[in-house]
């Protein structure tokens, strides 16, 4: 991958217009390790149309809601892509099959776990498509990394700031960034 890890936004990037993808894993699969598992799916994002613009470190936390599981790799990407929302879903859907996600017990171990976090300034439901993500503001390993490349980025609900909600948020408290 040739974006390199934790890069500043130099105004290529609008924070308006940012479209923001978490990704996750506790399950590595066919892969070595979970950081070689989500190394591989940002590999497969430009087959699908979807660039790679800003990218955060890798953040492990426990798992949620049970701690039992496998802890949790985490990390955000920022992207460009001539993709609507529906269609971009439909792609990281298609990367996650790939990666052998397949959907069961909800909050289960999974090899991949791609959200879309934000389009633009989207806000709202899409036709099913609740944009931006209901859940992220609350979520550390999702607003810590997301924080790490664009603190300034505003929820489009008015919940706040990056920075700001990372260090709110309640759930995945442990999350931190991994050397």
């Amino acid at each position: 991958m040739d974006v390199p890890v934790a890069v500043e936004i130099d105004g290529a990037v609008d924070l308006d217009d940012a479209v923001i993808v978490a990704l996750g894993c506790n399950d590595k699969g066919a892969w070595r390790d979970c950081r070689e598992a989500l190394e591989a799916a940002l590999a497969r994002f430009r087959a699908e149309g979807v660039d790679v613009v800003a990218r955060s470190s890798w953040w492990r936390s426990a798992a949620w809601p049970n701690p039992d599981d496998p802890p949790f790799l985490n990390g955000v990407v920022i992207v460009r892509t001539a993709l609507g929302p529906h269609q971009l879903m439909a792609a990281l859907g298609r990367i996650e099959e790939a990666f052998g996600r397949r959907r069961g017990a909800a909050k289960a171990p999974r090899t991949l776990d791609l959200d879309l976090i934000a389009y633009g300034r989207l806000s709202g439901d899409l036709d099913g498509l609740i944009l931006p993500h209901p859940r992220a503001a609350g979520r550390k390993f999702v607003m810590g990394p997301l924080a790490e490349i664009a603190p300034d980025w505003t929820d489009p609900t008015g919940a706040g700031a990056a920075a700001d909600l990372a260090r709110m948020a309640r759930i995945g408290a442990d999350a931190h960034p991994q050397v």
